[in-house]
């Protein structure tokens, strides 16, 4: 006969592989996102509720376009919402951008990470624009939370900021500010998939409706792991998989999209779970573009304006642009759209960039 202890630990042996097998199955993951704290979620909430509750008037107005068409300054401006934790390492070909346009056209937001020494300018267009943020880590709801309080913090500062162009410290401008302005509240063809014209002013030749350009995308690869990265069934009932979308993380919203975002609620309960899968799990990517397509689908173009290169991409990271390769050829190349005329944005460029393309800045990239 075996003895005790033989049979014991026999049994450990032929235990260890089934227990390899089912503990993923019985414990709990482990997460892999930090969770946002309860005192920042109140601030974030106050924010939002002031923001919701002081809404201004409808930009789509028709009485808005009336406006336009007349020969007075459109009073309409786009807010610039930086999203950034480093140094805003195109700050001088920002600047240059902005240099000479009307300020009464245009706001700038800057959320920067706490926790980051990023150097805030003593002059210039970015001088006092840095907003009350929070720190943000990748793979995680805070990248939604300090959008979402750019977005906040615009809509209360100024009633007339009428689009919401979210950038990154690694964008940079595809054309000059007078092309931007006028692509995106002016040019009735700007939008080539918008159709939407009233025959009582379509002899003005301008947009009766404005909308938001963000990525929607329903097919992407690997929805399904993305989907329950925080669980299978973690995002249920509010968003079943048929619902979940992808997209870019940076877009363009306007006003009343802007609203409808830091209104919602019960999507962020799902959204702000943390995930248990980082290298599947990129809120920022998911949490827009599935709000939006399920409450406003015929307000967004379900495209960009923000260029990005996936080919090549590294640990989520697009392709990033280096010194060598920046050209009048680039920029002509990073224009290109099958939706709109152009995209206005680009990322993702190297710090290292920033001399090449103010080199280039007044004869191609502002030259439109």
């Amino acid at each position: 006969m075996f003895s005790t202890p033989f049979v014991l630990f026999f049994s450990l042996l032929l235990s260890l592989p089934i227990l390899f097998f089912l503990a993923p199955r019985i414990l709990p993951p482990r997460q892999s996102s930090i969770p946002i704290s309860i005192n920042d979620e109140l601030d974030d909430l106050s924010l939002f509720n002031r923001a919701a509750t002081q809404s201004y008037s409808n930009p789509n107005n028709p009485s808005i376009f009336a406006h336009l068409s007349s020969g007075k300054h459109p009073k309409l401006k786009i807010a610039f919402l930086f999203l950034t934790n480093s140094d805003l390492h195109f700050a001088p070909l920002w600047e240059q951008f902005f240099h000479g346009s009307p300020t009464n056209l245009y706001n700038i937001y800057v959320h920067a990470d706490p926790k980051e020494n990023v150097t805030r300018p003593t002059s210039g267009v970015f001088k006092g624009r840095f907003i009350a943020a929070k720190r943000t880590y990748r793979a995680s709801p805070t990248l939604i939370s300090a959008t979402r309080r750019l977005l906040a913090t615009a809509l209360l500062s100024d009633p007339a900021n009428a689009f919401f162009a979210l950038i990154s410290q690694h964008c940079i401008p595809l054309h000059s500010f007078v092309y931007v302005y006028k692509s995106l509240l002016v040019s009735p063809t700007f939008d080539s998939t918008s159709t939407e014209l009233d025959p009582d002013l379509a002899h003005l030749g301008v947009r009766v409706r404005y909308k938001s350009f963000i990525e929607i995308l329903s097919n992407a690869p690997r929805l399904w792991k993305r989907y329950k990265a925080r669980g299978q069934f973690a995002m249920m009932p509010e968003v079943p998989l048929e619902q979940f979308r992808v997209g870019s993380q940076f877009f363009t919203l306007t006003r009343r999209d802007a609203l409808l975002v830091i209104k919602d609620r019960t999507l962020w309960r799902k959204f702000k779970l943390p995930c248990y899968r980082e290298d599947e799990c990129y809120p920022e990517e998911h949490y827009f573009p599935t709000l939006l397509s399920m409450v406003d689908p015929a307000g967004c173009t379900k495209y960009t304006l923000t260029q990005v290169n996936w080919t090549g991409t590294h640990n989520g990271h697009p392709y990033t642009y280096h010194p060598p390769e920046v050209s009048p050829e680039l920029i002509y190349r990073l224009r290109q759209s099958n939706y709109s005329e152009s995209y206005l944005f680009a990322r993702k460029f190297s710090p290292d960039c920033l001399r090449p393309l103010k080199q280039i800045a007044d004869s191609v990239i502002f030259r439109d």
